[in-house]
């Protein structure tokens, strides 16, 4: 099987300094990324093709792992195959899916499959495979703290080197010209439940955790699986598929009030195109507040596909067995507590909304589809708090090229992937802007732009007055640099 040779490009840092070099202070980075997701990965992809620009990207895990629980044979993922990593920045990069088929010798195989949405395991594959031929990704590091050192002008980061059986081995310290953070999210528990996902030998877990706990659930007598969104529906079908005939013993509740499909007409996906990032981003915080728990549609809705494969088994099921199968899916209810009653069971507490009923529902085990929040960074950032401007939430501001906005002694640039969703809208997590942000991040370091990037990019117009390439509105004036126009502090 033949292999792809990585790209000539410049040279990056190690995350220490070798034998003869310039220590990391003489010779910094200029671009210091903190963990190494799609997003993160997306961007040491394209950085590696700038000539001259010195990057090293750290993540404390020891290899890259793209949601392991979710995995799910046959399970896609919602964006198509060029939305990966860097084509719609760089068609051309040796790092897009293309290549990577090209270098497993599947092109043909998936040309003919003509296959447009790939499976998840696919394109964890794909990642992997770029992150270990890809130079300057350093794992098995973890990010202790970032700070701004004032004499060198250069942001401070310390680290700790882990080994293989998961403990401390070294400490170390680089220092780079700006940060990017792509720390990811982390599996969101609701508060009612908390305490019994939190209890060891409690069967609460997260549908992160799914196919670890796999063949378990499917022999255990009563399971229910919260949440309506697509690792719902997935989850749900998987056991339903492998469950006997006739004791299935399902239940699928949601607060939503249908099982509904995720928005996916053509001119509802331009709402993840460049185009509505800017002109969600120029507009008011409040509006901005407002809209986003109204878009819920656009990214917490269920796949047609995943709905109709749902309904096809629920029928199948029905007509061998002569009965309804033993699968309950109820919409529209809240988990108010919820508790233990016997050794191997659990009670949940439930309302619903629509008709202001209570009631007691018991199950075996409970499969939470409840999604992820952004993984918080106060501690990594501690040192920076003072310097970092905030919104009326208390949120950190965030620019158009997805920089904190940082009081004018910092220097330096803290980029931000997947923690601005508050000020970018709903495309934020969404893996068809990764390499479009990424490019976005790049050309903001570096002279002229590294990727030119498209003026326009939807064929709707958001608003009267449509946002400039740049994120300005046109037939307005444009604002002065992002530090000097910036007079609060935090209190």
């Amino acid at each position: 099987m033949s292999t792809a040779q990585p790209p000539t490009g410049t040279p990056t840092s190690a995350p220490g300094p070798r034998p003869g070099a310039a220590s990391p202070l003489e010779a910094p980075l200029d671009l210091a990324g903190v963990g190494i997701g799609p997003f993160n990965l997306s961007l040491a992809a394209l950085a590696h093709r700038v000539p001259g620009l010195r990057t090293a990207f750290y993540d404390q895990r020891p290899a890259f792992q793209w949601h392991p629980g979710l995995l799910i044979d046959g399970a896609t993922i919602q964006v198509p195959f060029l939305a990966d990593l860097v084509t719609l920045a760089d068609p051309a990069s040796p790092w897009s899916f293309l290549s990577y088929l090209k270098a497993k010798e599947r092109l043909f195989p998936f040309y003919i499959a003509e296959r447009f949405h790939i499976e998840r395991s696919e394109y964890d594959a794909y990642c992997r495979w770029v992150s270990e031929q890809l130079p300057g990704l350093h794992f098995g590091h973890q990010i202790d703290a970032v700070r701004w050192d004032h004499t060198h002008e250069l942001f401070e980061i310390d680290f700790t080197r882990i080994g293989a059986d998961g403990e401390a081995e070294a400490l170390g310290r680089t220092y780079a010209r700006h940060v990017v953070l792509g720390v990811g999210t982390e599996p969101y528990v609701p508060e009612p439940l908390r305490p019994l996902a939190e209890a060891p030998n409690v069967p609460v877990l997260h549908a992160a955790d799914y196919l670890e706990h796999r063949e378990r659930l499917l022999t255990t007598g009563q399971v229910t699986v919260i949440g309506s969104g697509q690792s719902g529906a997935e989850v749900f079908l998987d056991l339903l598929r492998h469950r006997p005939l006739g004791a299935e013993g399902l239940h699928w509740l949601a607060r939503t009030p249908a099982f509904t499909p995720m928005e996916y007409s053509k001119l509802g996906l331009e709402q993840f195109s460049p185009d509505y990032t800017r002109y969600f981003h120029g507009l008011p915080e409040p509006v901005r507040d407002q809209l986003l728990p109204r878009q819920w549609q656009l990214y917490k809705g269920i796949a047609h596909e995943t709905i109709d494969a749902i309904h096809q088994e629920l029928y199948r099921r029905a007509q061998l067995s002569g009965g309804w199968p033993g699968a309950v899916l109820t919409p529209g209810v809240t988990v108010r507590t919820a508790g233990r009653i016997a050794a191997a069971r659990l009670e949940l507490h439930l309302e619903h909304a629509q008709q202001g009923t209570r009631a007691r529902h018991t199950t075996e085990a409970v499969v939470l589809a409840t999604g992820y929040r952004e993984r918080r960074v106060d501690t990594l950032l501690a040192a920076l708090d003072p310097y970092i401007r905030r919104d009326s939430s208390e949120r950190p501001r965030v620019d158009a090229q997805h920089r904190l906005i940082l009081d004018s002694m910092i220097k330096g640039s803290v980029y931000v992937q997947n923690a601005e969703r508050h000020s970018h809208g709903v495309g934020t997590p969404d893996l068809g802007l990764a390499a479009w942000r990424s490019a976005v991040i790049l050309n903001s370091m570096t002279p002229e732009p590294a990727y030119p990037l498209p003026s326009r990019t939807a064929f709707t117009t958001f608003g009267l007055q449509p946002s400039g390439p740049c994120g300005t509105v046109v037939g307005r004036p444009q604002l002065p640099d992002q530090r000097d126009r910036l007079t609060r502090t935090r209190t």
